[in-house]
């Protein structure tokens, strides 16, 4: 079997897939893309077995049939070469590969592509199409938000929920809680899905490098999302997502309006001198004045910053994780940042003052800590 193909072509659209291979694989055979060339075009497929992504790009062949190559092997290699053709001559037999490219001859051991893991048949259920760099910004905005307890397997994931007023997305690790809504993506039925962090991740950077349409669809099974010549097919996390709603507090008097990245710079000083085991920092709002105060009474440690701001509601002392409420100012878009809160031992709503786009809406919450 014998085909060629731009080095440069490949390079890029295995880049894309690669992160779906795990650096550790108790079968071998996952090491591997799987190469099936049919007329004049391959498909390349990757897989972990709970994620699988291919990719699907024109080549020269006048041969059809498959082939599992090494994928670190061949990408290293592809990654030194410049825009060139590429010849990839593929014993039938022994699976042994050769690469040519006219200055240079390369052989590397291939496998059996009938080892290769069987690619799921996705049959689809619901549907609902949205623009490449809108999904993006939504995985963005979520996903830092994720939990890592493996009792806890629904909040290791997004939500997705679509209905005919628009996506939701959520995320939390029960600390804090970020929902982001978009009114312009609607679906007439109502659905509603969790996926898991690495393929999100994955699909993010390749979603930035180009605006498309991609189209997403899930089952009871599985999530697959199609956008340009890439696919991908994912396993959802089970369970239940708690009700998010519900935790929202409704009524919060105290609101509190500060310069986001004042903020923001401010914590990241004052998180220096926090206790390295609770990161507590204290918020202590008096009058049209916000103080963020942070000690380790261990190492004699203390910072006390001013910061001015307009603020609305009674007096208050309220204290945070210094290291949650960092990452929630890092995805935080805005000069002008509203804190709303309604006592020291509820949680506070981080939202934006300035709606630049009617039709998206975040809000992030975070839980207090106890005052020491």
């Amino acid at each position: 079997m014998n085909f060629i193909v731009s080095s440069t072509l490949l390079y890029k659209n295995l880049q894309a897939i690669a992160g779906v291979i795990n650096t550790n694989n108790s079968l071998p055979i996952l090491d591997n893309f799987l190469f099936d060339i049919k007329g004049n075009s391959v498909t390349v497929t990757a897989t972990d077995l709970h994620s699988t992504m291919n990719v699907t790009l024109e080549i020269q062949s006048s041969e059809e049939g498959q082939i599992a190559i090494p994928a670190k092997k061949l990408l290293e290699t592809l990654k030194t070469f410049s825009e060139l053709p590429i010849s990839f001559l593929v014993d039938n037999e022994t699976f042994n590969i050769e690469l040519s490219t006219g200055e240079g001859r390369y052989q590397l051991p291939g496998q059996n592509p009938a080892d290769f893991p069987k690619i799921p048949v996705f049959e689809g259920a619901n549907s609902f199409e949205i623009d490449s760099l809108t999904l993006a910004k939504g995985i963005n905005k979520t996903i830092f938000a994720t939990g890592n307890d493996e009792f806890r397997p629904a909040m290791s994931g997004v939500l997705f929920a679509i209905n005919n007023e628009g996506l939701t997305l959520v995320a939390t690790d029960s600390h804090r809680l970020v929902k982001y809504v978009r009114t312009d993506v609607k679906n007439t039925e109502e659905f509603s899905f969790i996926m898991s962090k690495k393929p999100l991740n994955i699909i993010k950077s390749i979603l930035t490098k180009e605006e498309s349409i991609v189209k997403v669809e899930s089952n009871s099974v599985n999530a697959f999302f199609k956008f340009n010549n890439i696919q991908l097919i994912c396993r959802l996390v089970e369970g239940k997502f708690p009700n998010y709603q519900a935790v929202i507090p409704m009524e919060n008097p105290n609101k509190l309006i500060v310069e986001s990245n004042a903020l923001l710079n401010t914590l990241k000083r004052a998180s220096i001198y926090a206790s390295q085991s609770t990161y507590q920092v204290r918020l202590k709002i008096t009058g049209q004045e916000l103080n963020v105060i942070a000690e380790d009474i261990d190492y004699a440690n203390f910072s006390s910053e001013r910061i001015p701001c307009q603020y609305d509601g009674i007096d208050l002392e309220i204290a945070f994780n210094s290291k949650l409420l960092l990452e929630m100012l890092a995805n935080y878009e805005g000069n002008e940042l509203l804190l709303e809160m309604s006592a020291p031992n509820r949680a506070g709503i981080l939202k934006n003052t300035e709606k630049d786009m009617p039709e998206e809406d975040l809000l992030m919450l975070i839980m207090p800590i106890m005052l020491s």
